[in-house]
């Protein structure tokens, strides 16, 4: 049985899912969200003009926020990991949400600005910020094979458009791969009651064996399991996950595995990574046949390989998808 087949008969597979409670409302629409959920407006990213600090808000549902406060601006921005990162928790009274003292911070949020307070000095401002990716709408060179624009889901195996948007349906590209660049453009869904796993869970497969992570992980550690995290690999050398209804950008150069004359592996397959612009791979090995959940199986073979959607029960959509052979 050919790799081909082997991946098309597992997209007739029933699809893993997580069960959600029945109160734990999805807003795929931000215009929607903004209208029904107030919280969705208070969540996102805040910003001295000084860059002294950035916050980071997310919602939890029901008027609850955490925030971070980094030290020196937002991730990519002024902030990496070697700098200070402080955890507060709030939530909403009328139009304020109060974020308790914790060390030597505290804060308060009126009006899109977030007050910072670090002990006796004057509060810091932090406007509201709204950061796009420097790729976001790239255009495919030519070249370049063109999987998704939003006209049809012919280049993909079990492909669903709704809204001028490919879904994440578990579906597999009719066309295949070696060394190549992947730009695409992906937006998960508003689910403030939602934790982990079940927050906007997908994933880009590159040969439907090593992936690329897709999921609401904005603020959040930047784990191996979270968004930019290259699943049972490796974590993202920073989070730069966007917030949740925001369309963000993976820019992926992508190196295939190589084989002697006999078919013999001699080397791994590579991966560097841009998640909204910022490298957080660079020339990552892979030293895996496959990740996990992967729908690829069998030995890795010297051959080209397609691109895979993961369905994970989560109303994720992707768009402006185009891969520029090496």
């Amino acid at each position: 049985m050919t790799t081909r087949t082997s991946l098309t008969l597992l997209l007739l597979l029933p699809t893993l899912c997580f069960a959600q409670k029945t109160d734990q409302k999805t807003w795929v629409d931000p215009a929607i969200a903004a209208k029904e959920d107030p919280d969705f407006t208070i969540q996102g990213e805040y910003l001295a003009e000084n860059g002294a600090f950035g916050g980071q808000v997310v919602a939890l549902g029901s008027g609850k926020f955490d925030l971070y406060l980094l030290e020196g601006g937002l991730p990519g921005a002024g902030w990496d990991k070697g700098k200070k990162r402080v955890k507060l928790s709030g939530e909403i009274n009328e139009s304020l949400v109060t974020f308790p003292k914790i060390g030597e911070f505290s804060a308060l949020l009126e009006d899109g600005t977030l007050l910072v307070k670090t002990g006796e000095e004057d509060p810091l401002s932090l406007p509201r910020v709204e950061r796009k990716s420097p790729t976001l709408g790239a255009k495919a060179p030519e070249g370049a094979s063109i999987l998704f624009d939003g006209s049809g889901v012919e280049q993909w195996e079990n492909g669903k458009m709704e809204g001028g948007f490919l879904q994440a349906t578990g579906t597999l590209s009719k066309a295949t791969f070696k060394d190549c660049h992947l730009h695409l453009e992906f937006r998960t869904p508003y689910k403030p009651h939602a934790r982990g796993q079940q927050r906007g869970n997908s994933g880009v497969y590159y040969g439907g064996r090593w992936e690329t992570q897709v999921l609401d992980s904005f603020a959040l550690e930047g784990r191996m399991n979270e968004c930019g995290g290259i699943y049972s690999i490796a974590a993202p050398d920073l989070n730069m996950c966007l917030p949740p209804l925001t369309w963000q950008t993976y820019d992926v150069d992508f190196t295939a595995a190589k084989f002697d004359q006999n078919g013999k592996r001699t080397a791994w397959p590579r991966m560097t990574v841009r998640l909204n612009g910022v490298v957080i791979h660079n020339d990552r090995e892979l030293p895996k046949d496959l990740t996990t959940a992967a729908p690829g199986k069998g030995p890795l073979k010297d051959e080209p390989l397609p691109i895979f959607l993961q369905d994970h029960g989560n109303p994720v959509v992707f768009r402006n998808i185009w891969v520029m052979p090496k």
